[in-house]
């Protein structure tokens, strides 16, 4: 069953040079459960796709349905809902926040919910247990090795148990063993049902995913 389906999304930016098309006409469906790569060379398109397919990028035009939902229908604040509920994002650079702890920083989705304190708590800290960090709870960024902050950002991803992963080269500024550590992470994530996206160059990484699908000069390729 088909979670995503990207129908004749197109995605254009106004330039120097006049009009740019970041994409052009991409269809693509992706079922629950996958762990999917989105291949290509610098400049290919492949952040623009994985933005639109977040709901933080409205395409020019076409239509995204996740979970039979029109996303780029919806008014603003549901949008904001609806990302909050179904989508998690990792990017390479982590954006944590240097003065709070891990914990800390894996509470801020938390923070416009209506759970209490001790439960935003609680569950931070489950999630840190997951990655292998539940130890170093209380460390600040850095304090943290790269990976380590890369966990932290994961647990911040997937602690409003959403249905969805974006990773954004999320292995671009590790080392080999660090990276394999993360993809195993993402595997095992993904074993217990989370759907994973991710965006890589690296043809290392296509040991881990179900499938991979290659963009080139914003063209999906067959």
């Amino acid at each position: 069953m088909s979670l995503i389906k990207v129908h004749e999304v197109t995605k254009t930016y106004k330039g120097g040079d006049g009009v740019v098309e970041a994409l052009k006409n991409i269809n693509l469906d992706i079922a629950e459960g996958e762990f999917l790569a989105l291949m290509g060379p610098s400049g290919s398109g492949k952040s623009t796709l994985l933005s639109v397919l977040g709901g933080l990028n409205p395409p020019t035009s076409g239509k995204l349905m996740i979970d039979d939902i029109d996303v780029y229908a919806l008014a603003p604040e549901q949008l904001a809902d609806f990302r909050h509920e179904y989508v998690g994002f990792v990017f390479q650079q982590y954006q944590l926040i240097p003065y709070l702890t891990a914990l800390e920083n894996v509470m801020l989705p938390l923070a416009i919910t209506s759970r209490p304190g001790k439960v935003q708590r609680d569950m931070a800290q489950t999630v840190l247990d997951k990655v292998g960090l539940g130890a170093k709870s209380l460390r600040l960024p850095n304090q943290l090795s790269g990976g380590e902050q890369n966990r932290v950002a994961i647990a911040r991803a997937i602690v409003n148990e959403p249905a969805i992963i974006f990773a954004d080269e999320p292995t671009g500024s590790l080392d080999s063993k660090t990276a394999v550590e993360l993809l195993e992470l993402f595997q095992s994530l993904n074993q217990g049902g989370l759907t994973i996206i991710m965006v890589t160059h690296n043809q290392e990484n296509l040991e881990w995913v179900s499938r991979a699908v290659y963009i080139r000069d914003g063209v999906l390729e067959s």
